[in-house]
């Protein structure tokens, strides 16, 4: 869609905890970005969980993004992350990632894995953008069209530790940002 914006403008957002009434704009954003999107009883179901944090980008009170991921021990596992079509290529998704690599330390969490459908080409690109890498192919992950995900990690540089090797639990992650 072009909205007649050029890539150097930027929109600054505020990003902060998600609560109850943000809902109705983070379906609009998630329905308008997945052909497969999450109902509002998946974003409970998912909220619910003990470890699982949402987050929304905020622009002019307005919800223009979110995030949905899970604290592990070791890591951060990003189950959904879309910015509303709108306002894509306005750095929003950026400022959405970079919150999560904030949140990393060596002490603890050192790196971020999220899988990306193999079609959504974007969002490989926008996360490849902002260093996260392919580390394999998870094939048959959506249990909605039995398509492949590639699994994809960001680790802080001073990381030791190997390479991702378990396989994310939810099956129904998705992303949509177009950097």
């Amino acid at each position: 869609m072009n909205t007649g914006r050029t890539h150097t403008q930027q929109v600054k957002v505020h990003i902060r905890w998600m609560i109850r009434r943000d809902m109705p704009e983070v379906l609009q954003t998630e329905q308008e970005s997945f052909e497969y999107a999450w109902t509002e009883e998946d974003f409970l179901k998912c909220l619910r969980q003990r470890n699982c944090i949402g987050m929304v980008a905020e622009h002019n009170e307005k919800v223009i993004g979110f995030m949905i991921y899970e604290l592990h021990k070791a890591k951060l596992h990003v189950l959904n992350f879309a910015v509303h079509p709108e306002h894509r290529r306005l750095g929003v998704g950026r400022q959405m990632a970079a919150k999560l690599v904030g949140k990393l330390s060596s002490h603890r969490r050192t790196r971020i894995t999220l899988a990306v459908r193999e079609t959504n080409l974007a969002a490989q690109l926008f996360f490849k953008a902002l260093e996260f890498r392919a580390l394999r192919v998870l094939r048959g992950y959506y249990e909605d069209s039995g398509e492949d995900a590639f699994l994809m990690q960001y680790r802080i540089a001073d990381d030791p530790g190997p390479d991702e090797t378990e396989e994310p639990v939810n099956r129904i992650a998705q992303f949509h940002e177009e950097n």
